[in-house]
């Protein structure tokens, strides 16, 4: 029924709107900053190598 059209296209709409947020907040919340204080450690870490 060509009545019904609209009505598929806005639950598409907010099914893929829903898998974008999704997609993007799961990212943003996997990711990881370095804090300055992180940086300051691993230049403690760092060798000098004599070849």
């Amino acid at each position: 029924m060509p009545q019904m059209a609209p009505l598929s296209w806005l639950i598409l709409f907010m099914f893929f709107l829903f898998i974008y947020l999704l997609f993007n907040i799961s990212n943003f919340y996997n990711f990881k900053y370095s804090s300055k204080s992180d940086l300051k450690n691993k230049n403690i870490l760092n060798y000098n190598w004599k070849w």
